[in-house]
């Protein structure tokens, strides 16, 4: 699967979406959060995921790839909600945490 770099800037909106989606809720779920309905999240989603090159072919699944795409172009905050640990987490010399990959 080829994943590229956006085509385009996300709307306000397609980033709510994305983060909702990256929280590994679902479409309705999403739609109950910003008072839309189901159809415009999925054609939201689906809008996002051509934005990002990711085609369906019957074997992949466009939500998680979309959720892993917009997560490395635009970071790992969906993480910190959930209280995940980061996997590049180094000691700093002062002592302190540091993820040298996700840097804000």
């Amino acid at each position: 699967m080829d994943i590229r770099i956006l085509s385009r800037e996300l709307t306000p909106f397609e980033h709510l979406v994305a983060e909702h989606l990256c929280e590994g809720m679902s479409n309705v779920a999403i739609a109950n959060a910003t008072a839309h309905s189901e159809k415009v999240i999925e054609n939201t989603v689906s809008r996002m995921a051509r934005a990002f090159g990711i085609t369906s072919n019957g074997d992949v699944n466009i939500r998680v790839l979309l959720a892993l795409a917009y997560r490395s172009q635009f970071g790992d905050a969906a993480f910190d909600k959930l209280g995940a640990s980061c996997q590049h987490i180094e000691i700093g010399p002062d002592g302190k945490s540091y993820c040298n990959r996700h840097v804000e």
